[in-house]
């Protein structure tokens, strides 16, 4: 099991060179690079980062499952790593289409030989790229995971509509949660966390997962724990005095009535799994674009035995995440595996 690295000093990715108008997307190595770091903004559970790529020709790029990542305690069948990977796999297609270029996504192309890959992608030439497509593209580097608390406002109803629309783009529902509803979720919520916190080997995982790295800096989106009466956010094990100068181990007033989505797809299996990463990461540059803050629970579904993974459909599908928008305070990105770590080599003289 492999832990997160950043590689400081390098020449930030935003300031490389991308494809030249006309240029197949992946026909250098500057062009590729700056579409993988689009690709890894995404978020991921536990900050995890479980993608690797491999570029075939200046038409076509693999996206791969890296299961050295799998959360083998909470996320046995790759559920979260599936939705991790999707995430990852939009950016990556907002990132071609400002080449002017089309993704045609194949998705499991080789389940039988190559299990661990996810994702083939070709990109063919295209129109140039449409207004809300720039802006979801300019939201990649300032989407965050806020775990802070939210001011209270409600969302503009044209915003929650925009966001409900951007699920749907994606072939999947985001359900807004409301009243008595949002009550017993969050309740729901809170009982999953307190049984999941008494297993050992899933604080053991969840420690590896969240340690700070050799500089200090925090692997994960921290946040303080909510006083009495709030939201279930995870301390994730951080609770004690030891991180209470990161502010990490501090209690806070979340707000009273956070605002909750259901995000469904109609399956449940990998390709939905990627159909879900898709749209819960067109949902959050949408907000991210209309300056909401966003962040989400998923220890109801971590806590859901892996046998009992297919009979939980609904009217609207099967429940893939649990999201809390609101507004708050800025908070700092995480860090991001280098690209030299997740792209396999390969050779180009012009790279």
């Amino acid at each position: 099991m492999s832990a997160p690295v950043t590689e400081p000093g390098t020449v930030p990715e935003a300031d490389i060179p991308g494809p030249r108008p006309g240029e197949k997307p992946f026909a250098t190595h500057a062009g590729v690079r700056r579409l993988i770091a689009a690709a890894v903004a995404a978020p991921s559970v536990h900050n995890t980062q479980p993608w690797r790529f491999r570029r075939v020709d200046g038409d076509t790029l693999d996206l791969y499952a890296d299961l050295d990542r799998l959360l083998t305690v909470t996320d046995p069948l790759g559920r979260g790593l599936g939705i991790s990977c999707g995430a990852a796999l939009f950016n990556l297609r907002l990132a071609i289409r400002m080449t002017g270029h089309d993704p045609r996504v194949l998705a499991l192309p080789d389940p039988g030989a190559r299990p661990d890959l996810l994702v083939t992608v070709h990109a063919t030439p295209g129109a140039p790229p449409g207004r809300d497509e720039r802006l979801l593209h300019d939201m990649i580097p300032h989407r965050r995971t806020n775990r802070f608390p939210f001011d209270g406002r409600p969302l503009p109803r044209d915003v929650l509509n925009r966001l409900i629309a951007a699920a749907h783009d994606e072939d999947a529902t985001l359900l807004l949660v409301r009243g008595e509803t949002a009550r017993r979720v969050l309740d729901m919520v809170a009982a999953a966390d307190d049984t999941l916190a008494a297993d050992a080997a899933y604080r053991a995982e969840l420690a590896y997962w969240t340690r700070p790295g050799a500089d200090g800096v925090p692997y994960h989106a921290f946040g303080p724990r909510p006083g009495h009466g709030g939201p279930p956010m995870r301390d994730f094990g951080l609770s004690g005095t030891r991180h209470a100068h990161e502010g990490r181990g501090e209690t806070a007033d979340f707000e009273a009535d956070p605002q909750l989505a259901a995000l469904f797809t109609r399956g449940d299996g990998l390709r939905d799994w990627l159909r879900a990463g898709q749209a819960l990461q067109r949902v959050l540059l949408t907000a991210t674009a209309h300056g909401v803050a966003a962040s989400m629970f998923s220890q109801p579904l971590d806590l859901r035995p892996p046998q009992h993974r297919g009979d939980q459909a609904g009217p609207f599908g099967y429940l893939q995440m649990l999201i809390r928008f609101g507004y708050g305070p800025p908070v700092p990105r995480v860090p991001r595996r280098p690209v030299s770590e997740v792209l396999d080599r390969w050779e180009d003289r012009r790279g």
